[in-house]
């Protein structure tokens, strides 16, 4: 029996409060959606810390190595790599690398060749805002 002192309208009937089977879904997927992120957040964070492990080239720089007849061969991109490798241990960030063939200005954390300019010409040149110089053979 029922207390009739008991105000009805005030208290629910917790028996009909049944699991909202939409809402639970709804947490799953904002959950799966959020575990998705997450991964897609590490992924880009991970990708900004390390750069791709080769060499690229800027457009001003593949058009001074065409300009200047400079070949990007084996053994200069060897020097290249190991160069930008010796620059990131010292703490380079914008360097001048000069090997038997050319100078190239590198960006460091990047691994990407900013400028080149053949040996020859580099007599008159002036190379600026770049915080270390690295002499390959």
């Amino acid at each position: 029996m029922a207390n009739p002192n008991i105000n009805n309208i005030l208290i629910p009937n917790v028996s009909r409060i049944g699991g909202n089977r939409e809402v639970e879904q709804n947490r799953k997927a904002d959950k799966t959606s959020a575990s998705e992120f997450d991964g897609l957040l590490k992924e880009q964070l991970e990708s900004t810390k390390a750069p791709a492990q080769g060499i690229s080239l800027s457009t001003h720089a593949a058009r001074r190595l065409k300009e200047r007849n400079l070949e990007m061969d084996a053994g200069e991109y060897t020097k290249l790599k190991g160069a930008i490798e010796k620059l990131k241990t010292k703490g380079g960030q914008d360097s001048l690398v000069i090997t038997g063939k050319a100078a190239y200005i590198v960006d460091v954390p990047n691994n990407r060749i900013v400028t080149a300019i053949d040996r020859d010409n580099m007599a008159e040149n002036v190379f600026t805002k770049i915080d270390s110089t690295l002499f390959v053979n």
